[in-house]
């Protein structure tokens, strides 16, 4: 999936975004937050949360969900990219349930200005796979939350990802897509390893749970909406790939001539499963 670079420096080396800050890119984060609302905003802890870290909050979409969901929340998001910034700035007085209820800040997702137990929940989306030391936001998340309050954290897990018609130059460019975010700084597998991350910084009652999104022909229309919001997904990141010669206009050409056909053929299958994990300070 695709956030911000939230994160920072860490062990020599510099976090990427490798879906680039273009206005088109602000706006499939928006659609990114809308297509996946159903798997993320299932049965969440933040019945009593009055006053929510969002860390890696990009151009606000998912804040306004949050935001709506609970309304009697209030949100501090969290975010390093000063363009991401603008944008939610720029387009979050526009959502009607968010007025007064949100603060934007420019901050460093692993050295947080926020005092110990500032918050009373966090919620982290996208955002890990793009640093590359995730155990330090964690543990940093963890410092200004307090006692026993719940985080929410969502993560690709890229290994899973399936079509049926088999698609092989598709396959190609997804290998270079994770191999390019790994050269960056970036780790596209990291849903599997939340577990372990949130464990070994200190938070208890961890439960991970894996959201899957399958469609076949049992579901045409959300298959059909779930392959154009994937196809905009892989997109994004071809000017940053193609920049580092990972892949050429002949591969992304012929990716979007098997992603043309997966989404005419009445048998197609869609399959990609993330992580979302839940935990306690």
């Amino acid at each position: 999936m695709a956030r911000s670079k939230s994160g920072g420096k860490s062990g020599g080396k510099k976090a990427g975004y490798l879906h680039g800050f273009t206005a088109k890119e602000r706006q499939r984060l928006r659609e990114q937050a809308r297509v996946l609302e159903p798997w993320i905003y299932d049965r969440l802890p933040f019945a009593r949360c009055r006053h929510l870290v969002e860390v890696g909050s990009g151009v606000g979409a998912q804040t306004a969900n949050l935001l709506r969901h609970y309304p009697e929340m209030r949100v501090t998001c969290v975010e390093r990219s000063p363009i991401q910034l603008a944008e939610a700035r720029k387009w979050l007085p526009s959502v009607p349930w968010a007025k007064g209820r949100y603060t934007l800040a420019e901050e460093d997702a692993t050295a947080l200005s926020f005092g110990r137990e500032s918050f009373d929940g966090a919620f982290i989306s996208w955002l890990l796979e793009h640093v590359p030391d995730p155990a330090r936001v964690l543990g940093e998340t963890r410092r200004v939350l307090k006692r026993g309050a719940p985080i929410i954290v969502n993560e690709v897990l890229n290994a899973t990802f399936f079509l049926e018609p088999y698609s092989p130059r598709t396959l190609d460019y997804w290998r270079e897509f994770n191999d390019h975010q790994i050269e960056i700084g970036g780790d596209p597998h990291v849903g599997a390893k939340l577990g372990n991350l949130l464990q070994t910084v200190g938070f208890t009652d961890i439960v991970t749970r894996v959201k899957v999104a399958h469609f076949d022909s049992r579901s045409p229309a959300e298959r059909a909406e779930f392959l154009t919001y994937w196809t905009d997904l892989l997109l994004s990141g071809a000017p940053s790939m193609m920049a580092a010669k990972r892949v050429d206009q002949r591969l992304v050409d012929a990716m979007r001539a098997e992603l043309d056909t997966v989404a005419h053929d009445p048998q197609a299958v869609f399959f990609y499963a993330f992580v979302q994990a839940e935990a306690r300070a």
